[in-house]
């Protein structure tokens, strides 16, 4: 029998990312041939990514260094901030909106724009984040982030799947959209796995929280079972630590203390579920540690600023 401690066994970080709960919101195969330019617009709570299936382009953004993309290599910019993707830098822009896009179905498009010269193809993508932990995330990550085929960080598998998503993105063979779909998510969390074990900054942050032996068991716990009745005393016994030492510890690593961060933990499961499933309010309340419908229904307004019923209403209509 296995006597270990439910707290030894978790993987904070590993959690964590499986909270990024990505949906797509739209894929987008490019073919370009020189001169071109395309200005993508501002996108807020959406992360856009770019994956250089043949040529080069360059990708310029604000507060950024221009990044020179080439086969295999795949750009980030996690924030939705506006970009351009250029054959050259300083290249004239022809507006997203604007450019001459067929759409294959409500979230598969295809782009052909240029004038003939050097052709480069990509596939493009916009996703969204719902769920807290993922906007906890997200929020540490630079503006533009860029995983290149020709450095040590990405291994096979991540080239054969640049591979594949790129032929699914040119054949559009029944189920297609849905590979891309799979492919893409798969790589955008390759990317930030890479980023959080390579950058100094990762350490630093939230993302330092999750991989702090006691405060990231006690992260992983909470978001495991926000129902239980946590209280500050039994966190901190929980992972080893007195109160006072914990309350401070975790306080300064993730930003908020203990029971807030419980608290706002509790309403945005609390949120996803009803954003997902038709559950009446009652059982809803209980599944994130509330005694009554009334006290639920109060702390839900009280942080998301609407009742929770009227959420519903909107889910159902």
């Amino acid at each position: 029998m296995d006597n270990t401690p439910a707290w030894e066994s978790v993987d904070p970080l590993g959690e964590a990312l499986h909270f990024l709960r990505m949906s797509g919101v739209l894929y987008c195969h490019t073919d370009c041939s020189a001169p071109w330019g395309v200005e993508l617009p501002q996108m807020p709570g959406c992360l856009m990514l770019h994956v250089v299936t043949s040529g080069h382009c360059w990708l310029e953004a604000a507060g950024t260094q221009a990044r020179r993309l080439q086969p295999g290599d795949l750009a980030l910019v996690p924030h939705g901030h506006g970009h351009r993707l250029v054959h050259e830098p300083g290249a004239p822009v022809v507006k997203l909106f604007d450019a001459p896009i067929e759409r294959i179905n409500d979230r598969y498009e295809t782009l052909q724009i240029g004038g003939g010269g050097a052709a480069a193809s990509a596939v493009c993508g916009v996703v969204r984040f719902d769920h807290l932990t993922a906007h906890h995330l997200i929020s540490v990550l630079p503006r533009v982030m860029v995983v290149e085929a020709s450095g040590s960080t990405p291994s096979e598998w991540m080239h054969s799947t640049l591979r594949l998503l790129a032929f699914e993105a040119r054949q559009m063979r029944p189920g297609g959209q849905a590979v891309v779909s799979r492919l893409a998510d798969i790589l955008v969390i390759q990317a930030i796995r890479a980023w959080i074990e390579q950058e100094p900054a990762a350490q630093g942050s939230w993302l330092g929280a999750l991989k702090d032996r006691q405060i990231g068991r006690a992260l992983a716990l909470v978001h495991r079972d926000p129902a239980h009745g946590w209280a500050l005393g039994s966190l901190a016994a929980a992972v080893g630590l007195s109160r006072s030492a914990f309350a401070a510890r975790f306080t300064q690593l993730v930003g908020l203390p203990p029971m807030q961060y419980l608290g706002r933990w509790r309403m945005h499961v609390a949120l996803a579920r009803l954003q997902e499933h038709d559950d009446g309010l009652a059982d809803l309340a209980g599944r994130v540690g509330y005694q009554s419908e009334a006290a639920f229904s109060r702390a839900f307004k009280r942080h998301m600023g609407v009742a929770p019923g009227a959420i519903q209403k909107n889910v159902m209509s």
